[in-house]
């Protein structure tokens, strides 16, 4: 399959995700997610453990506050190369924020391993969760040592 061809499957998605999420607006108009009591606390960020035999390492990130909620992320380090994001905290309180979410968190580790950093593209619908997972994992991968 060309770079073309995928982009193009890529962009039908979106396209197709983006309606669903619109449509969801209209059902769910208003957030039932309280932001001044998580239900998830958040873990210690930093380093968490490192496994010499095979050069691995996971670190968390800070927890990011967003509108929704906080959002967490650890990720998973082995020879120099982001293998894994793990979403530890994320907005999910409420129904609309449990459906923004199941849909926005695998996107965005898709892109984060891809782009092997924290410069990803923002998940349409899904702005404040998509700006809080940046910011939890650049810090993870500063905490990592890992460019990003």
């Amino acid at each position: 399959m060309t770079n073309h061809t995928a982009r193009l499957r890529r962009n039908a998605a979106v396209i197709g995700a983006t309606g669903v999420l619109l449509g969801l607006l209209f059902i769910y108009p208003t957030s039932t997610n309280r932001t001044d009591s998580p239900t998830t606390s958040a873990a210690k960020p930093g380093v968490v453990s490192t496994a010499p035999a095979n050069g691995g390492l996971t670190a968390n990130g800070t927890s990011a506050d967003t509108r929704f909620g906080p959002v967490q992320v650890s990720v998973t380090i082995r020879a120099n190369r982001l293998v894994a994001v793990n979403a530890l905290v994320y907005p999910d309180s409420g129904g609309r924020d449990r459906e923004i979410s199941s849909f926005a968190l695998p996107q965005l580790e898709q892109e984060a391993i891809a782009a092997q950093s924290a410069q990803i593209d923002t998940v349409s619908g899904a702005t404040f969760t998509s700006d809080g997972y940046r910011r939890s994992l650049q810090s993870a991968l500063d905490a990592a040592h890992l460019k990003g």
